[in-house]
């Protein structure tokens, strides 16, 4: 597990990214994820599972539709990652991003992320 965090607006991004061997081990991450940062407001995700078939998710955990989870998938998908998870988890600061701000967050924050 690789992690990165970024401040935007006094908002708190960090990003995980997990290796899958199993599909099953996304439920765990996440609940794993949930149980750390319990005060956090949202963990969006997206996930690229490739064995006989291919399995791809994601989440935007309450934030506006389309904000967090797809650029998250959109990000896996154009670096051609497979059997990944990408979880960001956002503390809130007080300051609204609007959706053009939250999509190019969590873009930033998974392409960050892939990158170490």
């Amino acid at each position: 597990m690789e992690s990165i965090e970024l401040v935007i607006n006094k908002s708190r991004f960090i990003a995980y990214k997990f290796e899958l061997k199993d599909l099953n081990e996304v439920e765990i991450v996440l609940k794993n994820l949930k149980t750390e940062h319990k005060n956090a407001r949202h963990i969006c995700y997206a996930y690229v599972y490739n064995r006989e078939v291919v399995s791809e998710k994601c989440s935007d955990d309450k934030e506006p539709k389309g904000t967090a989870g797809y650029p998250i998938l959109n990000v896996i998908k154009k670096k051609g990652l497979h059997n990944i998870l990408v979880a960001v988890v956002r503390y809130f600061g007080g300051i609204k991003l609007g959706a053009g701000g939250l999509t190019r967050a969590y873009t930033k924050a998974c392409s960050m992320v892939l990158d170490e």
